[in-house]
């Protein structure tokens, strides 16, 4: 076993609370400069940026998680990743189908701009992508889990936005492969408060919306090496691979 630092939790340019800066190539960048291996694509309701990342970080021997973090329509935020192009592909028509259309201010949200590898605007996405979809949370786990997907609650601690602060708990029935905590927290706090049982996965990551936040905080990963199956036994707890927070 091996141990591989990774940050699952970053956005690009695409969310329009993130910075202008946060391009794919600068994101690879600042990645290999902060000694990550292993990151994660999540802006808000969209996959669109991650393929794009996912080439310019392998040629920089940097494995790329593609997702997004969606909004439920219980406004809760979770990290959604899918090993294959079509799931992912999949996943956005679902996205597309049932997010709810508020056109986008840019002037008072921000910019939402789909960028090719030479940074030309392929795109600016009109409608505001952190907007909720309308459908719940135990159908948006099924579909994640129905494509093979990773599903993990986001920084659960949070007063907004987390599990807990919009259901009240964490559902017996809800099937997630880790929850994630923000960088404002412990994980010996969280699992004293919220009563999480060592058997269930935590992870911390940046929630990057700027370049310096990247890889500030990271969740280490002991696997054989890093691919998607790898990642997902490390997220449950399975054949002796598992997750360590610095």
């Amino acid at each position: 076993m091996q141990i591989f630092r990774a940050d699952l939790h970053i956005h690009t340019l695409l969310s329009p609370c993130a910075d202008l800066e946060m391009s794919p190539g600068n994101i690879v960048k600042r990645a290999k400069e902060t000694g990550l291996q292993i990151i994660g694509i999540t802006d808000h309701n969209s996959t669109k940026q991650a393929p794009l990342v996912k080439k310019l970080a392998e040629r920089e021997g940097i494995f790329v998680l593609t997702g997004a973090e969606v909004t439920t329509k219980e406004e809760v935020h979770c990290l959604v990743f899918f090993e294959k192009e079509k799931e992912l592909e999949t996943f956005q028509q679902f996205i597309d189908l049932n997010i709810t259309k508020i056109p986008n201010k840019e002037d008072y949200f921000g910019y939402q701009p789909l960028i090719d590898e030479e940074e030309n605007i392929l795109e600016m996405i009109p409608y505001y992508l952190p907007a909720a979809l309308k459908v719940g949370i135990d159908e948006i786990q099924n579909l994640v889990s129905g494509l093979n997907g990773l599903f993990i609650p986001a920084h659960i601690d949070r007063s907004a936005n987390g599990i807990i602060s919009q259901l009240g708990f964490i559902p017996e029935n809800l099937k997630y492969d880790a929850l994630g905590v923000s960088k404002h927290t412990s994980v010996n706090y969280v699992r004293k408060h919220y009563v999480i049982e060592n058997k269930k996965t935590l992870i911390r990551n940046s929630d990057a919306h700027y370049l310096e936040q990247i890889g500030e905080i990271y969740t280490n990963f002991i696997i054989e090496k890093p691919d998607f199956s790898e990642i997902k036994m490390a997220l449950n707890q399975k054949n002796n691979r598992f997750v360590q927070i610095r």
